[in-house]
């Protein structure tokens, strides 16, 4: 018997137990109580800023959202040993809610299931029951929205959707989990107030890793849904009306070649549209959320993002740099490289060099991440990184540039064409077709859409 049969058969049940709001004259302070009955107990928990003059005692939609929240918090909990039944002992579940929670589940820990070997399936992996009902309480008469709420990680995309929609004048609020220097310093690039950025704290039980460190099992969990609901909670305090994601197009391509396992599937676009509706069926906010850079790929993005040169030594996307304090790139995982492959027909080696902190191009040790990024693997990185075209096109231009200043070319782009993946002769149309790209599988409202429409004919 293996780890997950074995941990489902001693675990059956894993119990979200309740949710408790208590509010304070500028928070609202959330703890979530889960329970694997007899081996653990978790209380995560979230604190929201908020006007001094609101409350939400007595608010039926804000009960539905922290619920909502603590769904997506409980599945990095569960997957320690994936109990077959996951009874649900508050807020209310319908029986569509329970099939759109399951397929968000399962599809988000797609990754999970085929690094630990886990043959699943979304029928039988679990059963969700509801056994709780919400308080006697209304649901409030709020002003109308208006305004956006732009979540920032810290990376280029966020700075992008920040920068375009600032310069066109929009009014825009920031949002982000838990501090971090380079979210700061993206907000204050863009020459907004740091009373701009609105930061909600998330505490993560690490009685999880313990088990981890005990041999429960690991992986990767749907993080962008936490993003989404949280941003709903803050977007909803705050009387924001869009929540404006900087996901794009290239994270609906599946991350194992041949099987629909998407590292990023709850950037996907297929998230976002059922998120969409989520919340226009069992929320019913007002709130409108999407993605500003949808319709493009990420070779896009980073030619768009260079031309603002204020956010080079400011912006971070690097995982494990991240968890250190300031945070840092690493230089030495894939998706430092990715960001260093994207952005280098845009940018010089020196320029490289100086962002990163190293030569990452002249370094053997990262050979085989530049194969799994241009396809040449199994998988590409279970990072957040670009299509496998778009790799090869940015590889592919960066080679040409430098061949046609007569420079040494390094060892990466060497490897690059020993695997015989440039074709310099078909580069400008394909060069042609990606930067006038724009992906209609989007949920931009109309005025968003011009804004961004606009941008792209300013750059080609």
């Amino acid at each position: 018997m293996d780890k997950f049969e074995q941990f489902r058969a001693e675990n059956h049940v894993f119990v979200y137990r309740s949710y408790n709001i208590k509010e304070t004259d500028d928070t609202v302070e959330v703890a979530y109580s889960f329970s694997i009955p007899g081996l653990a107990d978790f209380s995560p928990g979230w604190s929201f800023p908020k006007p001094h003059d609101l409350t939400v005692n007595g608010d039926l939609t804000f009960e539905r959202l922290v619920f909502s929240l603590g769904m997506a918090e409980a599945v990095s909990y569960w997957k320690a040993v994936c109990s077959p039944e996951l009874r649900v002992e508050c807020g209310e579940l319908s029986a569509e809610q329970i099939k759109w929670w399951k397929k968000l589940w399962f599809m988000g820990l797609g990754e999970f299931f085929y690094v630990n070997g886990i043959s699943a399936d979304i029928d039988s992996f679990v059963d969700i029951v509801p056994t709780g009902c919400f308080a006697e309480t209304a649901e409030a008469v709020r002003p109308k929205p208006t305004g956006c709420l732009v979540p920032i990680g810290g990376g280029k995309d966020s700075a992008l959707t920040l920068e375009t929609l600032t310069s066109a004048g929009m009014k825009c609020r920031c949002y982000a989990i838990n501090k971090r220097c380079s979210i700061t310093a993206t907000v204050t690039a863009a020459g907004l107030d740091e009373s701009a950025l609105i930061t909600a704290s998330r505490k993560f039980d690490r009685s999880l890793i313990e088990l981890n460190n005990k041999g429960y099992l690991n992986g990767h969990t749907p993080f962008s849904s936490i993003v989404a609901f949280s941003a709903e909670i803050t977007a909803y305090l705050n009387g924001l009306k869009y929540i404006v994601l900087s996901n794009e197009a290239s994270a609906n391509e599946s991350t194992v070649a041949g099987q629909n396992v998407n590292h990023q599937y709850s950037k996907s676009f297929e998230f976002e549209r059922d998120f969409h509706e989520y919340e226009e069926k069992y929320l019913r906010t007002g709130i409108y959320y999407f993605s500003f850079l949808r319709p493009l790929a990420e070779f896009q993005i980073a030619k768009m993002f260079v031309t603002h040169k204020k956010y080079l030594p400011v912006f971070r996307s690097c995982n494990l740099g991240s968890k250190v304090s300031p945070d840092i790139w690493c230089g030495q995982c894939p998706k430092c490289l990715f960001v260093c492959l994207i952005l280098s027909p845009f940018l010089s080696l020196e320029e490289l060099t100086d962002i990163f902190g190293r030569n990452m191009l002249n370094d053997p040790a990262m050979t085989g991440y530049l194969t799994e990024l241009v396809g040449m693997s199994h998988h590409k990185p279970f990072e957040c990184v670009g299509s496998i075209d778009e790799v090869c096109l940015a590889v592919s231009l960066a080679i040409r540039k430098l061949e046609a200043q007569g420079r040494k070319l390094p060892l990466l782009f060497d490897k690059f064409k020993e695997l015989g993946l440039y074709f310099p002769d078909s580069l400008d149309k394909l060069n042609e077709q990606c930067c006038g790209s724009y992906n209609e599988q989007n949920l931009l409202p109309q005025e968003f859409a011009a804004i961004l429409k606009s941008e792209m004919e300013r750059l080609l």
